[in-house]
């Protein structure tokens, strides 16, 4: 028998931007518990994307998730003794998580400048369809393609 599901805690929405996904990009930024300086790696990114881009940060932040975030995903499936990457459409929550990590990730493997600023580029190139997220989404996509000949073993 499959364990019990857990119950999904709301997340409360931050409190300069009044967002939720602000709020869990927060959480995703986060080491060791440290969410103050999480919060000033944030906010002071947002600070550069409205210097940069004279948007509104928000607005950039939103578009770079939806842009990083992939549609199609490979997952393995052990069917007889062989194993199988089947592509599996990626549901909302996960894309959004997915977006965040890598965004995160290209921005944290960058070098020589501070976070914030390299958390800033990152979503202004999300946003604009460019950068290593979006690099990331399109080898996801890619492999998911390659291996659509298999997608009739989903279940």
């Amino acid at each position: 028998m499959s364990a019990k599901k857990k119950k999904k805690r709301p997340i409360v929405p931050d409190p300069v931007y009044n967002s939720a996904m602000v709020a869990k990009f927060i959480n995703h930024v986060m080491r060791k518990g440290k969410k103050t300086i999480a919060e000033k790696i944030v906010y002071g990114a947002f600070d550069e994307i409205k210097k940069k881009t004279k948007r509104e940060p928000l607005e950039v932040f939103e578009e770079a998730i939806k842009n990083a975030g992939p549609l199609l995903e490979v997952r393995s499936r052990r069917i007889g003794g062989a194993t199988y990457q089947v592509p599996v459409p990626v549901e909302k929550n996960r894309r959004i998580t997915l977006a965040m990590r890598w965004i995160i990730q290209a921005a944290k493997s960058k070098k020589g400048k501070p976070m914030k600023d390299k958390l800033a580029e990152e979503l202004i190139a999300a946003s604009q369809n460019t950068g290593a997220a979006i690099k990331k989404k399109e080898n996801t996509h890619k492999m998911a393609e390659a291996n659509r000949a298999f997608a009739h073993f989903l279940r």
